[in-house]
């Protein structure tokens, strides 16, 4: 069977359509995450990730460690993967013969997928907070700044 008679039969198109977020939405996410943590008198690094685990947009704040930007990334590119809270994944990892690390992924509280309609958009991550926990928090809270418009897209 070849590929055009297989798509005759389903009546399908060959090519499918990718929901993508804007810039402009990924830097309302980044900005607000850096604003809640600053409410917290935190300074940290905020990065956004597309559906290929791209970087879209990266905030270190002025006093962020150099380090939470690389971190941040990793953690948003993990969420998105997994399409889970990186908390959830912490210990995912520690069985005997589970994978223990993957290249550019950091499994630590902190990042966040960015999920809309049934469909998973990217990732956000956060670091330099004193704890996962806050670091989650504040990506949470850049979520929750534009999810309503997400939800509400065509």
């Amino acid at each position: 069977m070849s590929l055009h008679q297989a798509h005759a039969e389903d009546d399908e198109s060959p090519m499918i359509s990718v929901k993508r977020i804007t810039m402009e939405t990924a830097v309302v996410i980044a900005h607000n995450a850096v604003l809640a943590c600053r409410k917290e008198g935190i300074q940290v690094s905020v990065t956004v990730v597309d559906r290929a685990g791209d970087t879209q947009v990266a905030f270190r704040d002025v006093l962020a460690p150099t380090v939470s930007l690389t971190i941040s990334e990793q953690k948003a590119r993990a969420a998105l993967s997994f399409n889970a809270p990186t908390s959830a994944l912490e210990g995912r990892f520690k069985n005997h013969g589970s994978v223990a690390k993957v290249d550019g992924l950091i499994f630590s509280a902190g990042g966040m997928p960015i999920q809309a309609a049934g469909l998973i958009l990217g990732g956000v991550g956060v670091s330099g907070a004193p704890s996962g926990e806050l670091d989650e928090k504040c990506a949470k809270a850049g979520l929750d700044a534009i999810l309503d418009e997400l939800e509400m897209a065509d």
